[in-house]
């Protein structure tokens, strides 16, 4: 199955079966036409907003459904841009982008954020923020930097989404990325693979030729990382 040769989505469930079968999602413009699940869901799916000044995004909406229900990997894992990953295809990818961004050093930030996340469980963005001591002025684009580059990186993943409630416990605004570990979600066996970083780099570069035959390389290439 190519990218261009699916049925249109109007549902979580159709999207977790399209997920499923191509392996990786980009959530919004990947940077190759039609590559991301904004392009390809119903019309009726998309981001729309009232004149009230409120909106409604059901493929918002859909991550935490998607996140839990797959399960499957979410983060920030092509090119610095959230999307999706299967959990048929994490092994190869997180082996492959482990080789690319070395382990965190002794006494980084890196590493505190992830023995944070050991020590307390998984938080949300701005505990995890405030756990770490990031909670000056201008700390949280940095500590968000760091956060970006550890996805990147497959060592940290989001969980669910957390929304606040107002007074009638109804949920509102973007949510908040509940973030976890990959090994801590779905175990240590889901994050190593049989294979060399080699290998498992021209498994991922031969399934997005498949998938996506009208990209080239060089796009191809800026996806896998």
């Amino acid at each position: 199955m190519t990218i261009r040769n699916h049925s249109e989505i109007y549902s979580a469930a159709q999207l977790m079966a399209f997920i499923q079968e191509v392996g990786f999602l980009p959530l919004l413009d990947s940077g190759i036409q039609g590559f991301d699940a904004e392009s390809i869901v119903a019309d009726d799916c998309r981001y729309v907003t009232f004149p009230d000044g409120g909106w409604e995004w059901a493929l918002w909406k859909w991550k935490g459904p998607i996140v839990q229900d797959m399960p499957c990997m979410y983060g920030k894992f092509f090119n610095r841009k959230a999307g999706f990953i299967s959990q048929d295809w994490w092994p190869d990818f997180c082996n492959y982008r482990r080789s690319k961004y070395p382990a965190p050093s002794e006494g980084s930030i890196e590493e505190t954020i992830l023995l944070t996340l050991e020590t307390q469980g998984s938080l949300i963005t701005r505990d995890l923020r405030t756990a770490c001591g990031f909670t000056g002025k201008g700390m949280r684009s940095k500590f968000d930097a760091y956060l970006t580059r550890l996805e990147m990186a497959c060592r940290l993943v989001t969980e669910d989404f957390i929304y606040p409630q107002d007074r009638h416990g109804r949920e509102y605004g973007w949510g908040w990325s509940l973030l976890s570990t990959p090994e801590k979600l779905y175990g240590e066996q889901h994050c190593s693979s049989e294979h060399s970083a080699e290998e498992s780099f021209s498994r991922l570069l031969a399934h997005f030729r498949k998938i996506l035959p009208e990209a080239t390389d060089k796009q191809l290439l800026r996806l896998i990382g």
